[in-house]
């Protein structure tokens, strides 16, 4: 990869000495409520989402945010490749091959930084936090001025999401723009998110859109239309977790989609091609993704970029079993996550039931480390890139402390990512 050491090292520095740079994140909480109060919506979010933002910023080298960006580019590329898709639509369910023409609306690149440079370890169909991560981006830049190259102007990212939805739209075969926005996901009310659904109807509102938030129990289909209660609905914001819309409760919105009644986005197909776990073990494949087609640089990438991951079979157990402690296990379908765990923090239990099927095994590249004060503990961070269409729309760190993402750790939550030149 291009390197620049000094950069790399003064991110490196920064992230385990810099306590001087802060986020205001008592201001930043009133920003964001006063927000969603300008467009008559509840929003106290001191008390309900007290680690939701985290006070310091993450530091990135330029070097870095470059391989990122190229790796976002690279899997773009991979994905339009017809043998990719074919390898993965046969193996998914039925639904996931119903195309819709839509690209899939804001995909989260998840990146952990090793000593050869990012490694991608997940990419997310309904990633959450960005319009969050954006006003974090304002209050970096407020402090630290152009520095926070990867971060955010909130009016640009309200932008960018709505003429995401406007080209899925478009890419759909409408003409125009969507009327009627339904932001959906099961009891919406109750999702930690829930103020990111609140800021993204407020922005759809504030740019002329009829925009509401509801269950997906709530949608029907009436006349060839889908409604949720008496409103027609032209495009659904999908935010479920049951990515191939198999609930019952899902039946209108599932019927929708597969009768073009309403555009959804994301959607069981961009869940298949970019989310799937199992599709981190082909992206890999430096070798198969040249034999396939795929221009012999981003294949190098990508081979250098994915950690080794495979799909899990019992017959290879005992090996698995012996190398764990260097490996991370995760289900297909997997979110938040949720079932997934260390190799070195595994019973045998729950070993025997991974081998049970769902899972794949990847190399673990341990995240980055954020030290928050000079006598406390390091957080643990990740760096996502949202993204479209194969470019990255904004950068976001999140920090914890544990086995895994959360939202509970002191002095954790989203972060903005300041960019090393």
């Amino acid at each position: 990869m291009h390197r620049d050491p000094g950069a790399l090292e003064a991110a490196r520095a920064l992230n385990a000495g810099c306590h001087c740079v802060k986020v205001d994140v008592a201001a930043l909480r009133r920003a964001v409520e006063a927000r969603l109060q300008s467009a008559g919506l509840p929003g106290e979010l001191a008390a309900s989402h007290p680690h939701l933002f985290s006070r310091v910023p993450v530091f990135l080298s330029g070097a870095h945010a470059r391989r990122m960006a190229d790796t976002v580019k690279a899997v773009e590329a991979a994905v339009a490749l017809p043998a990719y898709r074919d390898a993965v639509l046969d193996r998914s369910p039925e639904i996931a091959r119903h195309d819709s023409g839509t690209r899939g609306a804001f995909l989260g690149f998840d990146f952990h930084l090793s000593e050869s440079g990012p490694k991608l370890i997940e990419i997310n169909t309904n990633a959450g936090g960005g319009l969050l991560a954006a006003m974090l981006g304002d209050a970096a830049t407020s402090c630290c001025g152009s520095a926070a190259a990867g971060g955010g102007d909130t009016g640009r990212f309200e932008r960018q999401a709505i003429e995401m939805l406007d080209a899925e739209w478009r890419h759909a075969g409408r003409s125009g723009q969507p009327r009627a926005i339904a932001i959906v996901d099961e009891a919406p009310g109750s999702q930690y998110l829930y103020p990111e659904f609140l800021l993204m109807q407020s922005a759809l509102l504030r740019a002329g859109r009829v925009a509401v938030i509801t269950a997906p129990h709530a949608l029907a289909l009436r006349d060839g239309e889908l409604y949720a209660g008496d409103l027609q609905v032209d495009l659904v914001y999908n935010r479920l977790t049951d990515f191939a819309l198999e609930a019952a409760a899902h039946r209108g919105l599932r019927d929708a989609y597969l009768g073009g009644n309403a555009v959804v986005t994301p959607n069981p197909r961009a869940h298949a091609l970019y989310a799937d776990k199992r599709a981190l073990a082909l992206l890999g494949d430096a070798a198969w993704l040249r034999d396939m087609g795929l221009d012999p640089a981003w294949a190098e990438l990508l081979g250098e970029v994915v950690p080794g991951t495979e799909v899990v079979n019992a017959a290879d157990g005992r090996r698995l079993w012996q190398q764990r402690r260097s490996l991370f296990f995760k289900p297909f379908a997997g979110y938040g996550s949720r079932g997934a765990y260390r190799g070195d923090k595994l019973t045998r239990r729950v070993f025997e039931q991974i081998l049970e099927g769902g899972y794949v095994a990847q190399d673990l590249v341990p995240p980055g480390e954020r030290v928050l004060t000079k006598d406390s503990s390091p957080l643990k961070f990740d760096v996502r890139n949202f993204a479209y269409a194969g470019g990255v729309q904004l950068l976001a760190a999140r920090l914890w402390q544990g086995q895994t993402t959360n939202f509970r750790s002191e002095g954790g939550g989203f972060a903005p990512v300041l960019v090393i030149p």
